[in-house]
């Protein structure tokens, strides 16, 4: 199982470009579907439909959500999806099994006020000019773009320079979209950049050397971790007024998207903006604002409001 897991790896890695972070998501699932057959002394090339269906009431037993059940079950589907075209088996015993589906959750989003709000903490509260032109370049950036934190964070500086009036942005499997850049976010980007080469300026001289990120740091990854820019935001929030519970890089991504969709823009539209492969995974936007339009109508139609 050992040596079927780590191909199946290596090839999502070398074949699909899959991000660290999906690997990693397939390689606990994978391990945990195969401890659950090596405690039933079966392993992956002898399990069929009923043994991965087994396995699936088992995750459900255990109070799994139905989004990490979807999640096993999709992770084992390409198991041996990819198992059948290397000739390990002969039968796919998963291409049959339907997943529970998803919950349909609604996306936390914030007003335009609390958007203004961040934007304003992020000059105002930080500790030296340096950091507040990254923070005010960061956080113009994810909200003019709905980019994706790792795409923000991992933005190469050479897309950036030249006061671009679209930013290139590469995201999940290499796919690559184009994004406009409001004047604000146009202005702080232009800021940073000149106090970002001063400083990969200075690092060289000490021997350091030059930064490919628009947003470098000196850890192993050579740019702003997604971590680090989490603990920003939420201390943006504080200084912004807002309950950080409710402010998370991804909070952004879904108030740009929410707040185009409430202003006209259209869903196909708002789609290659967030670099979705299909329009379904878009379309939750439309129930944010569907609960905005029914809260309208039920406060404020006449026929709406009950008799006294």
């Amino acid at each position: 199982m050992r040596r079927w897991l780590d191909a199946f790896l290596e090839a999502q890695a070398a074949e699909l470009d899959a991000a660290e972070n999906t690997r990693l998501a397939y390689a606990r699932d994978l391990i945990d579907f195969a401890d659950w057959l090596e405690r039933r002394q079966q392993d992956y090339t002898l399990a069929m439909r009923r043994d991965i269906e087994a396995y699936l009431v088992h995750c459900d037993e255990q109070g799994l959500a139905k989004s990490t059940r979807a999640r096993r079950l999709s992770a084992i589907k390409q198991l041996y999806r990819f198992a059948y075209e290397e000739d390990w088996r002969s039968d796919n015993p998963a291409i049959q099994i339907r997943g529970p589906g998803r919950d349909r959750r609604l996306p936390k989003t914030l007003s335009t006020q609390e958007v203004d709000n961040l934007l304003s903490a992020a000059e105002l509260s930080a500790r030296n000019a340096n950091d507040r032109l990254r923070n005010v370049c960061l956080m113009q950036l994810l909200y003019a773009t709905g980019m994706r934190v790792s795409e923000l964070v991992s933005l190469p500086v050479s897309a950036a320079r030249g006061d671009p009036r679209m930013l290139l942005i590469r995201g999940k499997g290499g796919r690559e979209r184009l994004v406009p850049l409001s004047p604000p976010a146009r202005t702080a980007l232009s800021a940073w950049i000149v106090q970002r080469d001063r400083n990969d300026e200075l690092a060289q001289k000490k021997g350091a050397p030059a930064s490919r990120f628009l947003f470098p740091s000196r850890g192993k990854l050579g740019h702003l971790t997604r971590h680090r820019f989490y603990t920003l935001i939420k201390d943006l929030a504080v200084h912004g007024g807002i309950d950080p519970a409710k402010v998370t890089p991804h909070t952004l991504r879904h108030a740009f998207a929410t707040h185009l969709l409430a202003n006209g823009a259209d869903l196909r539209s708002i789609q290659t903006l967030l670099g979705h492969a299909d329009v379904s995974t878009t379309e939750i936007y439309t129930h944010v604002l569907d609960e905005r339009l029914t809260a309208l109508v039920m406060d404020h139609h006449p026929l709406a409001k009950n008799d006294p």
